[in-house]
Protein backbone atom coordinates (compact mmCIF):
# COMPACT_ATOMS: atom_id res chain seq x y z
CA UNK A 1 0.00 0.00 0.00
CA UNK A 2 2.96 1.94 0.85
CA UNK A 3 5.91 2.98 -0.94
CA UNK A 4 8.29 6.00 1.09
CA UNK A 5 10.81 8.00 0.05
CA UNK A 6 13.35 8.85 2.61
CA UNK A 7 12.19 11.94 3.84
CA UNK A 8 13.54 14.07 6.54
CA UNK A 9 15.69 12.90 9.03
CA UNK A 10 15.75 13.76 13.27
CA UNK A 11 19.13 14.26 13.15
CA UNK A 12 18.32 17.09 10.31
CA UNK A 13 15.23 18.59 12.05
CA UNK A 14 14.76 22.30 13.40
CA UNK A 15 14.53 23.00 17.12
CA UNK A 16 10.54 23.48 17.96
CA UNK A 17 9.38 26.52 18.78
CA UNK A 18 7.68 26.64 22.59
CA UNK A 19 4.53 26.22 21.64
CA UNK A 20 4.68 23.79 19.72
CA UNK A 21 6.47 21.76 23.29
CA UNK A 22 3.20 22.57 24.86
CA UNK A 23 0.47 21.20 22.01
CA UNK A 24 -0.73 17.74 21.48
CA UNK A 25 -0.33 16.39 17.31
CA UNK A 26 -2.64 13.82 15.91
CA UNK A 27 -2.81 12.07 12.39
CA UNK A 28 -6.90 11.86 11.71
CA UNK A 29 -8.96 10.87 8.98
CA UNK A 30 -11.30 13.93 8.44
CA UNK A 31 -14.53 13.30 6.19
CA UNK A 32 -14.67 16.11 3.16
CA UNK A 33 -16.51 18.86 3.40
CA UNK A 34 -18.81 17.81 0.21
CA UNK A 35 -19.64 14.49 2.34
CA UNK A 36 -22.50 13.64 3.72
CA UNK A 37 -20.96 12.44 6.84
CA UNK A 38 -19.66 16.36 6.97
CA UNK A 39 -22.79 17.66 6.36
CA UNK A 40 -24.36 16.11 8.77
CA UNK A 41 -21.96 14.74 11.41
CA UNK A 42 -20.16 17.98 12.14
CA UNK A 43 -23.49 19.75 13.41
CA UNK A 44 -24.35 16.56 15.12
CA UNK A 45 -21.43 17.28 17.10
CA UNK A 46 -22.04 21.24 17.59
CA UNK A 47 -18.40 22.67 16.03
CA UNK A 48 -16.43 22.61 12.72
CA UNK A 49 -12.94 21.72 13.51
CA UNK A 50 -11.83 23.86 10.55
CA UNK A 51 -12.59 26.65 11.81
CA UNK A 52 -13.49 26.24 15.28
CA UNK A 53 -16.83 27.92 15.42
CA UNK A 54 -19.76 26.36 17.02
CA UNK A 55 -22.44 24.92 14.79
CA UNK A 56 -26.28 24.64 14.91
CA UNK A 57 -26.94 21.19 15.71
CA UNK A 58 -29.63 19.42 14.46
CA UNK A 59 -33.03 18.20 17.08
CA UNK A 60 -33.39 14.90 17.81
CA UNK A 61 -37.12 13.72 19.11
CA UNK A 62 -36.53 12.60 22.82
CA UNK A 63 -33.37 15.00 22.77
CA UNK A 64 -33.29 18.25 24.67
CA UNK A 65 -30.69 20.59 23.30
CA UNK A 66 -28.60 20.96 26.67
CA UNK A 67 -28.80 17.29 26.62
CA UNK A 68 -27.60 16.60 23.14
CA UNK A 69 -24.91 18.99 24.06
CA UNK A 70 -23.64 17.29 27.00
CA UNK A 71 -23.45 13.80 25.05
CA UNK A 72 -21.22 15.21 22.56
CA UNK A 73 -18.91 17.12 24.78
CA UNK A 74 -16.00 15.10 24.34
CA UNK A 75 -16.19 14.11 20.75
CA UNK A 76 -16.56 17.90 20.41
CA UNK A 77 -13.29 18.92 21.22
CA UNK A 78 -11.66 16.72 18.72
CA UNK A 79 -13.85 17.37 16.02
CA UNK A 80 -15.82 14.97 13.16
CA UNK A 81 -12.61 12.51 12.69
CA UNK A 82 -11.57 8.80 12.95
CA UNK A 83 -8.19 8.70 14.59
CA UNK A 84 -5.22 6.97 12.50
CA UNK A 85 -2.35 8.34 14.73
CA UNK A 86 -3.83 9.61 18.43
CA UNK A 87 -2.70 12.51 20.36
CA UNK A 88 1.18 13.26 21.32
CA UNK A 89 3.68 15.33 22.11
CA UNK A 90 6.38 16.31 19.65
CA UNK A 91 9.70 14.54 20.23
CA UNK A 92 12.90 16.76 21.91
CA UNK A 93 14.40 16.82 18.30
CA UNK A 94 11.17 16.50 16.16
CA UNK A 95 9.34 19.72 14.70
CA UNK A 96 5.82 20.67 13.08
CA UNK A 97 7.80 21.60 9.73
CA UNK A 98 9.34 18.08 9.91
CA UNK A 99 6.23 16.54 10.34
CA UNK A 100 4.23 18.28 7.57
CA UNK A 101 6.94 17.72 5.21
CA UNK A 102 7.11 13.41 6.20
CA UNK A 103 3.28 13.39 6.20
CA UNK A 104 3.40 14.66 2.47
CA UNK A 105 5.47 12.33 1.41
CA UNK A 106 3.89 9.74 3.19
CA UNK A 107 0.74 10.60 1.66
CA UNK A 108 2.32 10.71 -2.30
CA UNK A 109 3.56 7.53 -1.25
CA UNK A 110 -0.12 6.25 0.02
CA UNK A 111 -3.31 4.62 -1.63
CA UNK A 112 -6.64 6.12 -1.10
CA UNK A 113 -8.65 3.47 1.50
CA UNK A 114 -12.62 2.70 0.06
CA UNK A 115 -14.94 1.33 2.93
CA UNK A 116 -17.91 -0.21 1.33
CA UNK A 117 -19.94 0.77 3.69
CA UNK A 118 -20.57 2.10 7.84
CA UNK A 119 -23.08 1.80 10.50
CA UNK A 120 -23.42 3.39 13.80
CA UNK A 121 -23.20 0.80 16.79
CA UNK A 122 -22.34 0.80 20.22
CA UNK A 123 -18.66 0.28 21.15
CA UNK A 124 -18.05 0.56 24.76
CA UNK A 125 -20.04 2.70 26.45
CA UNK A 126 -20.27 5.22 23.71
CA UNK A 127 -21.75 5.24 20.09
CA UNK A 128 -19.90 5.51 16.67
CA UNK A 129 -19.77 5.23 13.29
CA UNK A 130 -18.00 2.05 11.94
CA UNK A 131 -17.34 -0.26 8.58
CA UNK A 132 -20.30 -2.68 8.51
CA UNK A 133 -17.85 -5.29 7.86
CA UNK A 134 -13.66 -6.18 8.11
CA UNK A 135 -11.52 -3.12 7.02
CA UNK A 136 -8.05 -4.63 6.58
CA UNK A 137 -7.26 -1.48 4.09
CA UNK A 138 -8.03 1.15 6.70
CA UNK A 139 -6.23 -1.08 9.38
CA UNK A 140 -2.95 -0.92 7.66
CA UNK A 141 -3.13 2.69 6.92
CA UNK A 142 -3.60 3.20 10.96
CA UNK A 143 -0.59 0.96 11.74
CA UNK A 144 1.54 2.52 8.75
CA UNK A 145 0.83 5.97 10.77
CA UNK A 146 1.22 4.71 14.09
CA UNK A 147 4.71 3.16 13.17
CA UNK A 148 6.07 5.37 10.45
CA UNK A 149 5.71 8.60 12.59
CA UNK A 150 6.52 7.25 16.05
CA UNK A 151 9.46 8.89 15.80
CA UNK A 152 7.79 12.10 15.99
CA UNK A 153 6.63 11.28 19.48
CA UNK A 154 7.66 12.15 22.70
CA UNK A 155 7.05 9.04 25.16
CA UNK A 156 4.26 9.10 27.50
CA UNK A 157 4.90 10.52 30.66
CA UNK A 158 4.53 8.65 34.01
CA UNK A 159 1.19 10.49 34.70
CA UNK A 160 0.10 9.43 31.56
CA UNK A 161 1.08 5.88 31.82
CA UNK A 162 -0.29 5.41 34.88
CA UNK A 163 -4.01 7.08 34.33
CA UNK A 164 -3.95 4.67 31.16
CA UNK A 165 -3.00 1.46 33.07
CA UNK A 166 -5.76 2.51 35.87
CA UNK A 167 -8.35 1.77 33.27
CA UNK A 168 -8.39 -2.04 33.06
CA UNK A 169 -6.60 -2.49 29.90
CA UNK A 170 -5.60 -6.08 28.75
CA UNK A 171 -2.04 -7.39 28.43
CA UNK A 172 -1.79 -6.37 24.57
CA UNK A 173 -3.12 -3.15 25.33
CA UNK A 174 -0.79 -2.77 27.89
CA UNK A 175 1.90 -3.71 25.51
CA UNK A 176 0.65 -1.22 23.01
CA UNK A 177 0.51 1.52 25.38
CA UNK A 178 4.17 1.10 26.67
CA UNK A 179 5.76 0.84 23.04
CA UNK A 180 3.47 3.18 21.15
CA UNK A 181 1.90 5.46 23.69
CA UNK A 182 -1.89 4.16 23.60
CA UNK A 183 -3.48 1.12 23.91
CA UNK A 184 -5.73 0.88 21.12
CA UNK A 185 -3.59 0.60 18.36
CA UNK A 186 -2.15 -2.08 16.33
CA UNK A 187 -4.54 -5.27 16.62
CA UNK A 188 -6.36 -3.17 18.90
CA UNK A 189 -7.25 -0.62 16.72
CA UNK A 190 -10.61 -0.60 15.13
CA UNK A 191 -11.46 2.45 12.81
CA UNK A 192 -14.31 4.47 13.90
CA UNK A 193 -15.88 8.01 13.94
CA UNK A 194 -16.97 8.66 17.60
CA UNK A 195 -20.35 10.49 18.00
CA UNK A 196 -21.45 10.83 22.04
CA UNK A 197 -19.58 10.63 24.88
CA UNK A 198 -19.92 8.22 27.94
CA UNK A 199 -24.01 7.05 27.90
CA UNK A 200 -25.84 5.39 29.92
CA UNK A 201 -27.43 2.17 28.47
CA UNK A 202 -30.71 3.34 28.65
CA UNK A 203 -29.42 6.20 26.79
CA UNK A 204 -27.59 4.44 23.99
CA UNK A 205 -30.94 2.26 23.68
CA UNK A 206 -32.73 5.21 22.67
CA UNK A 207 -30.40 7.32 20.90
CA UNK A 208 -28.77 4.57 18.74
CA UNK A 209 -32.05 4.45 16.18
CA UNK A 210 -32.40 7.89 15.81
CA UNK A 211 -28.46 8.64 15.57
CA UNK A 212 -28.87 5.85 12.38
CA UNK A 213 -32.14 7.48 10.98
CA UNK A 214 -29.90 11.06 11.35
CA UNK A 215 -27.37 9.71 9.40
CA UNK A 216 -28.71 7.49 6.84
CA UNK A 217 -27.88 9.47 4.05
CA UNK A 218 -23.78 9.87 5.20
CA UNK A 219 -24.63 5.73 5.80
CA UNK A 220 -25.82 5.21 1.96
CA UNK A 221 -22.36 6.80 0.93
CA UNK A 222 -19.20 4.74 0.41
CA UNK A 223 -16.47 6.10 2.33
CA UNK A 224 -13.46 7.30 0.69
CA UNK A 225 -10.19 7.90 2.51
CA UNK A 226 -8.42 10.42 -0.07
CA UNK A 227 -6.32 12.60 2.32
CA UNK A 228 -4.94 12.81 6.40
CA UNK A 229 -4.90 15.12 8.05
CA UNK A 230 -3.26 16.68 10.54
CA UNK A 231 -4.79 18.04 13.65
CA UNK A 232 -3.69 20.36 16.69
CA UNK A 233 -4.53 21.14 20.24
CA UNK A 234 -3.18 23.78 22.13
CA UNK A 235 -2.95 23.51 25.48
CA UNK A 236 -4.91 21.12 27.60
CA UNK A 237 -8.77 21.17 27.88
CA UNK A 238 -8.54 22.52 24.10
CA UNK A 239 -10.25 21.38 21.24
CA UNK A 240 -8.39 19.79 18.12
CA UNK A 241 -7.92 21.98 15.01
CA UNK A 242 -7.24 20.56 11.33
CA UNK A 243 -4.11 22.65 10.45
CA UNK A 244 -3.96 20.65 6.89
CA UNK A 245 -4.95 17.82 4.62
CA UNK A 246 -2.44 15.56 2.56
CA UNK A 247 -3.97 14.07 -0.52
CA UNK A 248 -3.48 10.78 -0.92
CA UNK A 249 -1.87 9.27 -4.00
CA UNK A 250 -3.99 7.77 -6.50
CA UNK A 251 -1.93 5.18 -8.12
Amino acid sequence: MCRLSNAANLENMAASEPDERNARYAIYWAPAGDTALTRIGAPWLGRDATTDRALARPRLAGFDDAMLTALTADPRRYGLHATLKPPFRLAAAASVTALEAELADFAAATEPVTLSSIHVTRIGNFLALVPTGPAPSVTALANACVKHFDRYRAPASDDELVRRNAAGLTAAQRTNLNRWGYPYVMDEFRFHVTLTGSLDQSVADRLLPALSQLFADAIAETVVIHDIALFVQHGPGGTFRLVRRFTLADH
